[in-house]
């Protein structure tokens, strides 16, 4: 089950181990905006983006057996952090899928967590095939990105904090890749404010949620190529579909050019760097179009420096 109640369970599991994140409001955002924002950033969390969450929140929850054999998982690298870490807190060990052009940045640090690092080719192969095969033919307990109601409630710890700190707001806005971190923290704010506006936020070429929405039902797009690789699904879970459909209000899309903006206003007035990923919910905020106070979830920043100065330059 996916609720108010597991969000404020996986709070108090995580209470101690992940970041408490920053919120960060700025005058000049403010004024471009049109709104009064809050800017929640996951960027400063434990691996570098909120992923860390919903991973500990899951792992500490196996069993001695399934610790005692190990985890294993797939990801383009934020959440295979975030499971090598959380695994080597735990006392378990992690085997990683991973794509062959993930972010050396990602693999290097994944594979500094202490993970086994496996590749494969994102274009030709299917990613959640091969990890459930390798965790079975390993006998490793599999922690997916996003389909897990212990993710899903992790990631929604994200929106707890926020509406904590800021109290209530006219308008939630979240970056949707698989759609995890939407479907946790659209049951947190939507609980603890029935009347809040959530908001998805897509690349404009990976827009699978936008529509599935649109369509009723689950729609699979071609796999995406955007500098926004970690949002890059060609289609919702199962679960956090079920979950999004009912609770997300709309999706708004963002084009690549639109993220590299936000990510050097987020670097020359902010002062934090942002992965592409990570700043698509403020490139949706500069956009112009929300009013009132807006709370915004910067989902990571996990970039290396040749990437972030090849994309900004």
């Amino acid at each position: 089950m996916l609720d108010l109640e597991a969000i404020r369970s996986a709070a108090k599991r995580i209470d101690g181990v992940a970041h408490r994140t920053p919120v960060l409001t700025s005058t000049t955002l403010d004024h471009r905006s049109g709104t009064t924002a809050f800017l929640k950033a996951e960027n400063f969390q434990r691996i570098g983006a909120f992923k860390f969450r919903g991973a500990y929140n899951a792992i500490s929850q196996l069993t001695p057996e399934q610790l005692g054999k190990g985890v294993a998982a797939y990801s383009s690298g934020n959440h295979a952090q975030a499971v090598a870490l959380a695994a080597r807190l735990t006392g378990t060990t992690a085997v990683i899928l991973m794509p062959e052009d993930a972010p050396a940045s990602k693999l290097q640090a994944t594979r500094e967590y202490g993970a086994e690092v496996v590749t494969y080719d994102r274009y030709s192969g299917d990613r959640e095939a091969i990890g459930a095969e390798l965790a079975r033919e390993r006998g490793l307990t599999l922690i997916p990105p996003y389909e897990h109601p212990h993710i899903m409630a992790g990631q929604g710890t994200v929106a707890l904090e926020l509406l904590e700190e800021t109290g209530p707001l006219d308008t939630l806005v979240v970056p949707i890749g698989g759609g995890g971190l939407m479907a946790g923290c659209a049951t947190a704010a939507k609980g603890l404010q029935p009347g809040i506006r959530v908001i998805g936020v897509e690349p404009e070429q990976a827009d699978d949620t936008r529509r599935s929405l649109a369509a009723g039902d689950r729609v699979r797009i071609p796999v995406a190529r955007t500098i926004a690789d970690g949002l890059a699904a060609d289609i919702p879970g199962e679960l956090t579909f079920s979950v999004n459909r009912r609770l997300v209000d709309d999706v708004l899309v963002v084009g690549d050019d639109e993220i590299r903006q936000a990510m050097r206003f987020a670097f020359e007035r902010l002062k934090i760097v942002l992965e592409p990923s990570g700043a698509t919910s403020l490139a949706a905020l500069l956009q112009g179009t929300l009013s009132g106070r807006v709370g915004v979830v910067l989902s990571g920043g996990n970039i290396g420096v040749e990437r972030f100065r090849e994309l900004l330059a």
